[in-house]
């Protein structure tokens, strides 16, 4: 493979600086799977998904002309970003047409990490998919964004405490989840 195929990303933005009509089918194709994998860790209904993902790319197609390439990958953080940004902001507009109850800590989570050891990255995916909202959002914000609770306290407007505990919550849940999955499938 050539060095050109593997990073996409400056042809991709070549062709919108030079207005060629191809230059969405060609970053949608590159990325539209990427980027609906990015939006289902935060919004879990098939429509919505598709909703806050028609939102992205408008805002990726509007957006491209102040992008500044800062190299490989620079793009696809940039609408990641954009993603996670509108995912978030559908996830606030919902709760505040139907307020979701605050979870207390239920007291048959396991005080563990979550064991994850072997598992099928799909297999994990599903089932941070089915985690409460409230905890799904700050699990991914600090799990996989790499956010600290301080800024998703910022970005969701809470306190950096309940960030934590959030995390905490979901990181023990999902363990239980896990173990759960894992000792349904030895019983089959």
């Amino acid at each position: 493979m050539s060095i050109a195929r593997n990073n996409i990303e400056p042809q991709i933005i070549q062709l919108f600086n030079r207005g060629d009509p191809s230059a969405m089918d060609r970053l949608y194709g590159c990325y539209a799977d990427y980027l609906t994998g990015v939006c289902a860790r935060y919004v879990t209904a098939d429509d919505d998904l598709k909703d806050v993902l028609q939102e992205s790319f408008i805002k990726i197609f509007m957006g491209m002309g102040s992008f500044s390439y800062r190299g490989e990958g620079s793009l696809k953080a940039w609408m990641s970003r954009i993603v996670v940004n509108e995912s978030l902001l559908f996830l606030r507009k919902k709760r505040l047409r139907a307020p979701e109850k605050l979870l207390a800590d239920p007291p048959d989570i396991p005080e563990e990490d979550p064991d994850t050891d072997g598992m099928d990255s799909t297999d994990l995916a599903r089932l941070i998919r089915r985690l409460p909202e409230g905890y799904r959002e700050v699990f991914n914000l600090f799990a996989i964004e790499g956010l600290s609770h301080k800024e998703i306290a910022r970005k969701l407007g809470i306190k950096p405490d309940s960030s934590a505990s959030q995390f905490h919550r979901a990181k023990c849940l999902l363990a239980r989840m896990i173990k759960e999955q894992r000792t349904s499938a030895h019983t089959i």
